[in-house]
């Protein structure tokens, strides 16, 4: 575990060893209340979040907008640009807290109501304005994400024993991506085919925000122990920068997991245009977008449960490799393919290997440091990887606009291959605990 010491952490009120016992037990307690909890609020409440960053509906919305495959990039920068700017933020806003419950439902809804703006400037605007409105919504979207990503993972770690996130993180995306790969077929085949209520984009958002509003309301009934240690005051936010290089020198393992997650998000610059590229060979109909977007979804989802299992069997390190593999594989397909059944078997290895990347950076984190410190590794961790994914498409554009796609799919996989490379170097966070108990 990381050796460094916070010297503004402080205990709370009678933190001894009886008090960790009251601490764990009300976890045991608590345990399937809030395992329902968050299993609802993933079938629903997380349904907008991944229409909006499956790489089909909103890319398409940009592209039809601007017919600028470098607008395309300068949207998802924005969004990714927000969540950089963020999560640093939303660790000082939590790190003085025994509970963290508050705010994020409070950041729940503010991400939410980004969602029901561009939907509603899709509806009333046009051309270059609702161009203008889905940027700042994206932004402002990413910039509540940035929060939420830190605050929800603080939470995850309080109610859910390590040994049970693989099997929660897998049931819920499972559900979750359920419902949003109905969704998407329903948007695609339904909405944007038919220009429902007339802008199937903006109809496709709008129940996105409806599903996701219904499910956040799941979140109430999360039962969250207070913490053990939090730090003593609030943490100004230029005070906590300059700790930043303090948290990466105190462990090597934690500091080769916080650059491959960077450089594997720099891999993400090739996602707004894998539906692109596949729009050369295939016409982008609104049932074609639905087909993708299905692919995309319902191999993320039916994925997740196998990397669930596997992360609680031998650890998010292991889902990290074999993740980013296969979302290497799929990705030489989709530059190699040109046919739809190739793209959608494409479009079926990027869903679930990105899924399985996404399932153990969101967790692997969470396995490194002491409690009081889990908010800043966190929003570190967070702010290099959303910082990536904000360059990685405008620089992804740029490419597009002057040498095409296949030289961004390239770049992408010379990333991901080094993000595999400093894994390998990273030994598994569980061993290391395992051993130091053993010491003891």
């Amino acid at each position: 575990m990381i050796s460094h010491r916070d010297p503004n952490a402080t205990a709370t009120p009678d933190s001894s060893a009886s008090d960790e016992a009251r601490y764990d037990a009300q976890v045991l307690r608590d345990l399937p209340r809030n395992f329902a909890a968050n299993l609802a609020h993933g079938m629903l409440g997380m349904t907008g979040f991944r229409l909006m960053s499956a790489p089909t509906f909103v890319p398409a919305y940009i592209y039809m907008l601007s017919g600028s495959k470098l607008a395309v990039g300068l949207a998802l920068g924005a969004q990714f640009l927000g969540m950089t700017l963020s999560s640093i933020w939303g660790a000082t806003l939590i790190e003085h807290r025994n509970q963290v419950m508050r705010v994020v439902y409070a950041v729940g809804w503010l991400m939410r109501l980004q969602i029901l703006g561009l939907a509603l400037s899709a509806f009333v605007l046009s051309g270059s304005w609702a161009l203008g409105a889905a940027c700042v919504f994206l932004a402002l979207f990413g910039f509540f994400g940035g929060v939420q990503g830190v605050t929800f993972n603080v939470l995850m770690s309080k109610v859910i024993p390590v040994t049970q996130r693989g099997r929660l993180t897998g049931m819920r995306n499972f559900l979750g991506g359920l419902t949003a790969s109905g969704v998407a077929y329903l948007g695609g085949e339904y909405l944007v085919g038919s220009n429902a209520f007339g802008n199937g984009y903006a109809s496709t958002f709008m129940l996105a925000f409806i599903l996701t509003s219904i499910g956040i309301s799941a979140l109430a009934f999360v039962r969250e122990p207070k913490s053990l240690t939090v730090r003593a005051s609030p943490s100004r936010f230029m005070q906590r920068l300059a700790d930043v290089p303090g948290l990466l020198r105190a462990d090597p393992h934690y500091r080769r997991f916080f650059f491959a997650r960077a450089l594997a998000a720099l891999g993400t610059s090739a996602v707004p245009f894998y539906i692109l590229h596949a729009g050369q060979f295939v016409r982008l109909s609104g049932a074609t977008l639905g087909y993708f977007s299905l692919a995309f979804l319902l191999s993320q989802m039916i994925s997740n449960l196998a990397w669930g299992r596997i992360a609680d069997r031998h650890g998010y390190r292991l889902v990290f490799i074999l993740g980013v593999c296969m979302w290497c594989g799929a990705t030489l397909l989709l530059v190699l393919g040109g046919s739809l059944p190739l793209f959608l078997l494409a479009f079926c290895g990027l869903g679930a290997g990105f899924g399985g990347y996404q399932v153990a950076a969101q967790n692997f984190v969470l396995e490194f440091g002491k409690a009081h410190e889990l908010p800043m590794l966190i929003a570190i961790s967070d702010t290099a990887s959303h910082l990536m994914m904000a360059i990685g498409p405008l620089v992804g554009g740029i490419i597009a606009t002057q040498l095409g796609y296949a030289p961004i799919f390239w770049m992408a996989l010379a990333f991901k291959t080094l993000a595999l490379a400093m894994v390998l170097r990273i030994e598994e966070p569980r061993h290391r605990q395992r051993a130091g108990m053993r010491a003891c």
